[in-house]
């Protein structure tokens, strides 16, 4: 499966998700997906705005994340709505592979504390560590990439 990679890239990619904006969360599914689908280990580090995106849906079904800001976009759900009609993957689509691949997902305690929210809050089909920066960075690889976004 690996046949063709550059064999000096990366060892691992760390992904610290800050942004509130789903356009900027949507990417780092993307880039962890494509990076796990190579064989490369992932970790997302959600924490602040980005949390919101693995949250629960309310009572009406509406995920936290389609009421989020997005660039270009009144909000998430337009956005998938506009992916979709261009044939690319929306955000359920890159959350579930990203799930199938085995990316790791992490949650920063503080993050939950100063957005308010707790660990039931989140999501019940995705694994989930929560743990602070010391947690993530443990994680990390020497020979990896970390990225912020």
């Amino acid at each position: 499966m690996n046949e063709g990679l550059n064999p000096n890239r990366p060892d691992k990619l760390s992904l610290v998700v800050f942004s509130k904006h789903i356009d900027r969360v949507h990417y780092a599914l993307v880039m962890a997906s494509a990076t796990a689908a190579i064989s490369t280990p992932v970790t997302i580090f959600f924490t602040m705005g980005a949390t919101l995106a693995l949250g629960k849906p309310d009572e009406n079904g509406t995920y936290p994340y389609q009421t989020m800001p997005a660039e270009g976009y009144n909000n998430g759900a337009e956005m998938n709505e506009a992916f979709t009609q261009k044939n690319v993957a929306d955000f359920e689509t890159l959350l579930g592979a990203c799930i199938e691949l085995d990316v790791k997902f992490m949650v920063c305690e503080m993050g939950l504390q100063t957005i308010g929210i707790k660990r039931e809050d989140l999501r019940d089909d995705i694994s989930v560590e929560i743990g602070g920066v010391v947690t993530f960075m443990n994680d990390a690889s020497n020979d990896g990439s970390m990225v912020f976004i």
